[in-house]
């Protein structure tokens, strides 16, 4: 059996992650999120806020007797105050980071620690953004926080490689602009705080956004064949699926 940990597998992608891979019989999902809508016999759901690093930092990842392979998916991300700096409500960078970087730093550190005995495949996929490696007016956290992760994936990735134990792959992939819930958070700000947002409206408009279930489809074919991909840091859109 292979077994899947999803943060935000409520909706969006990580939802769209979840269901594809519950097509396969031999694959098991461990979901994070506050709320659930999947109803699945191989589908568990946990109840987490992930600005609630107390219980992100406390948790730990359960043993398995059975598992072919083992895989962290850190899918969970938050825009937060789309505005530019010395506007930003502070409370809002905080949460930002701790969605984005702290809580998936947390997961990371406990899933290498917990299965590093484990001697089947171990794989941690941190799903990034395009933002993260282009600076974006009024995106500042979240550009920030993304940059952040994609280099953490990347010193991780680096250590592992140097252990003579079964290694942890770790890849961070920027998934393109897809039709989620914060696009429409996007979509309906100001002008006035985001100058770009005619953008954002036209992506919409003329579709040219991708859907969840297509983009999930391609995350879980790397998901799938990860050893066949060298680099840490990936787009999506760049790759051949």
């Amino acid at each position: 059996m292979n077994y899947y940990f999803i943060t935000g597998s409520s909706r969006g992608i990580g939802a769209a992650i979840a269901n594809e891979l519950l097509k396969d019989e031999y694959n098991y999902i461990i979901g994070f999120s506050r709320t659930n809508l999947i109803k699945h016999e191989r589908f568990e759901h946990i109840s987490f806020d992930l600005r609630d690093l107390d219980s992100v930092k406390n948790y730990r990842f359960i043993n398995i007797f059975d598992a072919k392979s083992i895989t962290l998916v850190n899918n969970s991300g938050m825009l937060g105050n789309i505005r530019h700096l010395g506007e930003i409500d502070n409370q809002s960078i905080i949460d930002v980071f701790n969605v984005n970087t702290i809580a998936p730093f947390l997961l990371m550190n406990n899933f290498i620690r917990d299965y590093k005995n484990f001697k089947g495949n171990k794989l941690i996929v941190n799903i990034s953004s395009g933002a993260g490696r282009h600076p974006i007016e009024s995106w500042s956290g979240y550009c920030a926080s993304k940059s952040a992760l994609d280099m953490l994936s990347e010193v991780a990735n680096l250590e592992q490689k140097k252990l003579n134990r079964n290694p942890v792959k770790v890849l961070s992939i920027a998934p393109g602009i897809v039709d989620t819930q914060m696009q429409s958070e996007i979509r309906g700000v100001d002008k006035v705080d985001f100058g770009q947002v005619e953008t954002f409206i036209k992506y919409k408009e003329e579709n040219t956004l991708a859907s969840t279930e297509v983009t999930a489809k391609k995350l879980v074919e790397i998901l799938k064949n990860a050893d066949k991909y060298a680099k840490t840091t990936m787009d999506i859109r760049e790759l051949e699926i």
